[in-house]
């Protein structure tokens, strides 16, 4: 059975392992950031106050985790997962690292863990420049999922023929063309043929 201390420390290990804050977490799944803060997990009067059941599903709906998943980081020794490909999104640019379908190929990249992960064709983009900022800035990494489905509204990574590779938001797709809104308004909106494209990708995970 898992203890009070246990579900806050798995709590606490999910968002290290994510590269964030039990703050930043709880902003991801559009909580109060204060949420998880160390201060709520315990009364005035010291008594043991536990994360609400709402609060912890929709963390573990946002980045799409099991709770089984989650309880394994209840112990230290669990709390790890698969090796997950990361690169900067400048060198992604670059040739040898996807293949036509924009799966991650070749040699080059470091790696990071996601426990709970199941798609093994998810690999990690780190942010570098101020093109999409504020929604996403330098350091920031992103979990990409060439296998995801894409629709309107979708953060998605593309990549055309040239070798330019951009994140932006998805307004609208046709058979011929699509249109992607630029996440920074200092930056020009995008419509791109179809025929211009590589590959797009949708972005399933921010960690800030």
């Amino acid at each position: 059975m898992l203890s009070h201390s246990d579900i806050w420390n798995a709590l606490d290990r999910l968002a290290r392992n994510l590269s964030t804050s039990p703050s930043g977490l709880a902003r991801q799944a559009g909580l109060d950031p204060t949420t998880f803060n160390k201060s709520k997990r315990q009364s005035s009067s010291g008594k043991d106050r536990w994360p609400s059941t709402e609060s912890l599903a929709k963390v573990l709906a946002t980045i799409g985790m099991s709770f089984e998943d989650f309880a394994r980081f209840a112990d230290q020794a669990g709390a790890h997962g698969p090796s997950i490909p990361v690169i900067g999104l400048a060198q992604a640019g670059n040739q040898g690292f996807f293949d036509d379908a924009g799966f991650p190929v070749g040699a080059g990249w470091d790696d990071v863990r996601v426990p709970g992960l199941r798609d093994e064709n998810v690999y990690c983009l780190q942010i570098a420049g101020d093109s999409m900022s504020p929604v996403l800035r330098a350091g920031d990494k992103i979990l990409v999922a060439p296998n995801e489905n894409i629709r309107k509204g979708d953060r998605v990574v593309v990549k055309t023929l040239e070798g330019e590779i951009m994140a932006k938001e998805l307004q609208s797709q046709s058979q011929t063309h699509i249109s992607l809104i630029s996440l920074n308004r200092e930056y020009e909106d995008r419509k791109l043929a179809r025929s211009e494209i590589q590959w797009i990708a949708r972005i399933v995970w921010v960690s800030q």
